[in-house]
């Protein structure tokens, strides 16, 4: 039981990576401190909000599961 866990903590970790790097960034950085910043406040679209959604479903399930392991409740 505790394999089936671990591959699942594994695989959400790798999917929650990937998931992050798919997102656009929200900003010019630094450079976009000076500009007129319109481009920050935009609202998300309708993808990037679904994105949103599934990010932060993969992260709770991401930490349950560190959570659950690294106290050995499951033996």
């Amino acid at each position: 039981m505790i394999q089936i866990i671990s591959w699942i903590w594994v695989f959400s970790g790798v999917l929650l990576i990937l998931l992050v790097l798919l997102h656009s960034p929200k900003g010019d950085g630094m450079g976009g401190i000076a500009a007129s910043g319109s481009s920050m406040f935009n609202s998300a679209s309708s993808a990037e909000a679904s994105l949103n959604k599934i990010t932060w479903t993969f992260l709770v399930i991401f930490l349950s599961l560190a959570i659950i392991l690294s106290a050995g409740w499951i033996s």
